[in-house]
């Protein structure tokens, strides 16, 4: 698609408020090609318009002040005040109604969801739109610079020099110029911190350990992580792997030819699928299920360690020096989450495109962790296996008995079926889960 997200005033005239306010004022529209995720009803005049009037100066403070954020931070299962306050137009302020609109990036591609408000009594503007978009992640970034550029551009042709939003976009500019600034904005943002906001010794000492665990393992362990609670550093990792991990040799490992990585031009879901897919046809695994001896072969893992056993907190891969054996730990209590969880770790290793001493299995909704879900599930239950299985019953009793036959959780089962579009979801899933979304690359 040759769409790019826009995000524009046009601009109106103001005669009362502050002079930055009135400079910048006019109709915001945000939109990709056709979808405009700002439309709504205006009670004024009670006509459809594709956006607000609104002032666009405290919208771009908004922005500017939780751009890390908003490019980095991954959507939550129970999104608290805080992120939304980070993520949500809803809550610019500023005196004016904004789009319902919510901003979360995997920090690949962003997520735009906008959503229709139902306001009791009269309102000045009724928001419609209901739909999904996604788009590089790059896309949000350029449709901001570009947002900045228009406002600052108001700004000084209203003969006002300085104001409080240069202060804050010249911070973010100088840091997005510097990496190690960067990389403490990234960490801060992941962890669910505004800019300075976080443990600037915990921050410290994540950098640090991205030394020696690789950097961008160190970002996903920070997505991660539990709210209120640091990331594990380290020692703590060394330590588990040393007291409840298993020996694997990667050199014994499975490997995968022919598959080429498109983060940006393709979801997370599609890539992992084509490369359970690619390995799949490569051994000549057919549809079959994949035994828990055949899965430690491809692992290169001893396949008792998908017994249920003592575990830490985290799922993870730790490579040591060349031609030591890696250290493989396991969280799941369950021996199905098990071998969910191993293949994640070999979807992972296989087809991220990161080779760092640390491969990690998370809840976040980062892209890696949403490829190592689509790659475990196609590897474990092949679609067209479970498709051919099922035979058009999609009841909860035949969703337990094929769950069996693959053994996978039923959850396994549920992911695939609602992938490829067997089962219906309202509720955003690893990538949107809206049936009326729409994609840009």
């Amino acid at each position: 698609m040759t769409d790019h997200l826009q995000l524009t005033m046009d601009w109106e005239r103001l005669d009362e408020g502050p002079d930055e306010e009135r400079a910048c004022f006019g109709q915001l529209q945000i939109r990709l090609g056709a979808v405009v995720l700002s439309e709504g009803q205006d009670g004024f005049v009670e006509r459809t318009r594709p956006g607000p009037l609104v002032s666009g100066y405290p919208l771009a403070e908004w922005l500017a002040w939780n751009w890390w954020r908003l490019i980095c931070e991954p959507r939550r299962d129970a999104p608290d005040y805080a992120w939304q306050s980070a993520h949500c137009l809803g809550t610019v302020g500023g005196g004016y109604v904004w789009p319902n609109v919510t901003i979360h990036s995997d920090r690949e591609r962003t997520a735009l969801v906008a959503k229709p408000t139902h306001p009791r009594g009269a309102s000045a503007f009724r928001f419609t739109a209901d739909q999904a978009i996604v788009v590089p992640t790059r896309q949000l970034v350029s449709a901001m610079d570009e947002f900045m550029a228009q406002m600052q551009g108001k700004l000084r042709t209203a003969g006002i020099a300085s104001t409080i939003l240069d202060a804050i976009w010249n911070d973010v500019l100088e840091e997005r110029a510097r990496s190690e600034e960067a990389v403490q904005r990234e960490l801060e943002a992941l962890l669910g911190f505004d800019p300075d906001a976080g443990d600037a010794a915990a921050i410290r000492q994540l950098i640090d350990d991205a030394t020696l665990l690789g950097r961008d393992a160190i970002m996903e362990l920070s997505a991660g992580h539990r709210p209120g609670q640091p990331p594990p550093g380290a020692a703590d990792l060394q330590d588990w792997a040393s007291r409840y991990g298993s020996d694997s040799r990667p050199a014994d490992r499975a490997a995968l030819t022919g598959f080429k990585l498109d983060r940006a031009s393709k979801p997370a879901w599609s890539q992992g699928y084509e490369a359970a897919r690619a390995l799949r046809h490569q051994l000549g695994l057919g549809e079959q299920p994949v035994n828990d001896q055949r899965l430690g072969e491809l692992c290169a893992v001893s396949p008792t360690i998908l017994d249920p056993a003592e575990h830490p907190p985290l799922a993870f891969a730790l490579n040591s020096a060349q031609q030591q054996p890696a250290r493989i730990v396991l969280r799941s209590n369950y021996r199905t989450g098990r071998r969910f969880e191993l293949a994640r770790l070999l979807g992972d290793q296989l087809a991220s495109g990161h080779d760092e001493p640390l491969t990690l299995v998370s809840g976040a909704y980062t892209y890696r962790q949403k490829l190592q879900r689509a790659f475990a599930a196609e590897l474990l239950c092949p679609f067209a296996a479970l498709d051919a299985l099922l035979e058009g019953d999609y009841s909860e009793s035949a969703q337990e008995d094929a769950a069996q036959h693959f053994d996978v959780s039923d959850r396994v089962v549920v992911r695939q079926l609602r992938n490829h579009g067997r089962l219906e979801t309202s509720a955003l899933d690893d990538e949107i889960g809206d049936t009326d979304r729409r994609e840009a690359a």
